[in-house]
């Protein structure tokens, strides 16, 4: 879902570029909420696996690309925006090293890969993790939801972009069946990708799920028991 240099005019690319510093600066403070020693080392391991599923691309159409988004599960693992901030990292490493989406455009592709997909995945995965029963299969239930419904949303949203500023010669209506119809697809191996990390994560170690933590059951405090009752003097 890259978006290329010249893709979409320079007024638009600048006005999400704003929008992207923007959002980046509010993820930076807030994010600080969200961070601990659980959640700091998951950040970087979450970017790395981002990173590595992202590399793998595919043509869409008008010069487009499809792969494999990770905001679902970054917002998921380590919160919604520390999540946002890990894929933004993972994009402008992109852009510099390998020409994945141009430089004009990184703007454009921060918003539409980051913080659409966080913002559209993290509620959908809350409200669903608070109304199903408290189990690791309907929480690994409710990430594969997540993740589906966020794809086409970013699909979606590039499509907006391109009905505001695209320089293309395609229709917006074939542009957005393109995108949508294809991301539905990568949304279900997105979405069973998700489930499984999420679900090992969750058999292995709960606590490191920042999206259920708040629902784990707490451990009994039990008043310590005096070693020496009972004992002869």
């Amino acid at each position: 879902m890259h978006i290329p240099d010249g893709f979409i005019d320079a007024p638009v690319s600048a006005a999400a570029g704003v929008l992207a510093i923007g959002g980046i600066a509010v993820a930076l403070k807030r994010s600080s909420r969200e961070l601990d020693d659980r959640t700091a080392p998951m950040a970087g391991l979450v970017a790395v696996y981002i990173f590595a599923v992202q590399m793998l691309n595919f043509p869409v159409a008008a010069g487009t690309s499809g792969h494999l988004l990770g905001g679902a599960l970054a917002a998921i693992l380590v919160g919604p925006w520390t999540g946002a901030l890990a894929v933004s990292v993972v994009l402008l490493v992109q852009a510099l090293m390998f020409a994945d989406g141009g430089l004009s455009a990184l703007g454009l592709n921060i918003v539409t890969m980051a913080f659409v997909t966080v913002a559209v995945a993290w509620p959908v995965f809350r409200l669903l993790v608070r109304v199903l029963p408290r189990s690791r299969g309907a929480w690994t239930g409710a990430s594969f939801v997540a993740a589906l419904v966020s794809v086409p949303a970013s699909a979606a949203a590039f499509a907006l972009w391109y009905a505001i500023g695209g320089t293309g010669t395609y229709a917006v209506g074939t542009v957005l069946a393109a995108m949508v119809g294809t991301h539905v697809l990568i949304g279900l191996g997105e979405g069973l990708i998700t489930a499984l990390t999420v679900g090992a994560v969750l058999a292995a170690r709960p606590d490191l799920v920042y999206g259920v933590r708040d629902l784990l059951p707490r451990p009994e405090l039990r008043p310590a028991t005096r070693a020496a009752e009972g004992s002869p003097a």
